[in-house]
Formats: structure tokens, sequence, C-alpha cells
């Protein structure tokens, strides 16, 4: 049989948790460092205790909330996209109209399209606006191809 071919045995080897010495175990090396020992182990104790290694718990936090933002933000660019959504201050229809439209309660192209499919009379009933004006909705909602 070969000499030297088992490794050195300690029997008083210490076994350490978070610097500290809980028991001596028979062993091939002097010291053995542990995280997780029958001590502090939940099977043992009946308690949880969560393990956080290196802040992975908040990378992951910040990750999925940084996710949520960008799906938040792109959402609403959407919305501020769609032609529905344009603000009638984008037609260029002159300080009288543009203010006579807000004062009825129309703010977006989409308000004006609804008011249109009541007809033209709907939109001449407006104080403030006349034929003019209504050219210029017509024109801005074609080039927008809301309307045909």
């Amino acid at each position: 049989m070969k000499e030297n071919t088992h490794p050195k045995w300690y029997p008083d080897a210490k076994v350490i948790v978070e610097g500290e010495v809980v028991m001596t175990v028979g062993s091939t090396r002097p010291q053995i460092v542990v995280e997780v020992w029958s001590g502090t182990h939940p099977f043992y104790t009946g308690t949880q205790r969560l393990m956080d290694t290196e802040g992975q718990v908040d990378r992951f936090m910040r990750r999925l909330q940084r996710r949520q933002d960008i799906q938040t933000t792109t959402e609403t660019t959407k919305q501020r996209s769609m032609p529905e959504n344009y603000d009638i201050d984008m037609m260029d229809l002159g300080t009288r109209a543009t203010n006579a439209l807000r004062d009825a309660g129309l703010t977006t192209y989409g308000d004006l399209l609804a008011l249109l499919k009541q007809g033209d009379d709907a939109v001449l009933a407006l104080q403030g606006i006349g034929q003019t004006a209504l050219i210029k909705i017509k024109r801005a909602l074609r080039d927008e191809e809301l309307i045909s």
C-alpha cells in the first residue's frame, strides 16, 4: 500500500458560522466556514429567514419597477400619438375659434370628430365658429386621415 495517499485528519476541526465557533467535528481541514448550519436552518428552527446575498431581492425589485415604468411610459406615449388625442391648438384655427372650441368643452381632435359626426350645423352652432374655421377643422382632420 502506498504511503501519504490519505489527507491529514483533524479530529477537532472548528465549524465557524458568522465568525463564531459553533461546533467541532473531524475533518480534513482545520477550519470549516459555513453560512448555514442546523442552528440557523429553517427546517430545524421552524422559522423563516430571508438570506439576501448581495442585494439580489433589491436588484430584482428595482428591475421590476423599471420595467413597469417603461410600460407605463410606452402606453402614455401611444395614447398621445393617436391623432384623436391631439390638442386643438395644433389646428391653427386662430385665437377666436380656438377659444370658442375650448369654451364649448372641445379640447382634442376626437372631441371635434364626435361633434362633426352630428353634422356641420352642430359645429357652426358654436358661437365664434364660422365657415372658415369649419373648413380649417375639416382640413386638419383630413390631414390626419380621421375623415375622408
